[in-house]
């Protein structure tokens, strides 16, 4: 299996899972020039960026490490850009959250189990 496909099997597993934690979908794969943000839904009142990693492996500090300042500032623009296109979410509190399929951590049946960090990060200034 190619890495494409794996990472769209992860993202989704984390959609899948986001749902049953009664999460509703905005957007998959949002793009624009600054990026791209795999899931963008809402938690009750607050709207979610969501990116989703998955690493077979730990080296390099796996999968969640992976999301690093410089990823980190690519989402932040990317959802500010979204936000910029739809106003209806102007009033909206924002979070960043990270979906990880970290090596090593399935279940029963094999699959990767996700590992949420809530509010991962925050961008330096409020928007």
């Amino acid at each position: 299996m190619d890495r494409q496909q794996i990472g769209k099997d992860a993202e989704k597993q984390a959609l899948a899972y986001l749902k049953k934690q009664k999460l509703k979908l905005i957007s998959h794969n949002f793009s624009c020039r600054f990026g791209e943000i795999d899931l963008i839904m809402t938690d009750h009142e607050q709207l979610v960026f969501i990116e989703v990693r998955q690493r077979s492996h730990a080296h390099w500090g796996g999968a969640s490490h992976s999301v690093d300042k410089r990823k980190q500032q690519k989402l932040i623009k990317t959802a500010a850009y979204f936000l910029s296109r739809n106003s209806r979410y102007n009033n909206t509190t924002c979070r960043f959250d990270v979906i990880a399929f970290e090596a090593n951590t399935s279940d029963r049946s094999g699959d990767s189990c996700p590992i949420w960090y809530k509010d991962a990060f925050r961008p330096e200034a409020t928007f």
